[in-house]
């Protein structure tokens, strides 16, 4: 998935994948993914996808802080 936000590219093609997180199983509608990306410039973001009764119902990038990347990893 590919998004801009505030005119910085994020791919998932094109960056680290640095872990991922997985609920639920293949199918399960309240099942999701959350995947921490890093940019070749060093910029993280979150790659969330789930089924129709999970927190993420689409597909979605979101920019994300070291210090927020830390908390997420942690919890992980």
């Amino acid at each position: 998935m590919k998004k801009i936000i505030c005119k910085v590219e994020y791919d998932t093609a094109c960056a680290e994948l640095i872990a991922k997180k997985t609920v639920g199983e293949f199918g399960d509608p309240a099942g999701f993914e959350e995947s921490l990306y890093k940019t070749e410039g060093g910029k993280l973001f979150l790659y969330t996808n789930g089924g129709a009764e999970s927190p993420y119902t689409k597909e979605s990038i979101k920019r994300m802080s070291a210090a927020k990347a830390d908390e997420w990893l942690a919890s992980k």
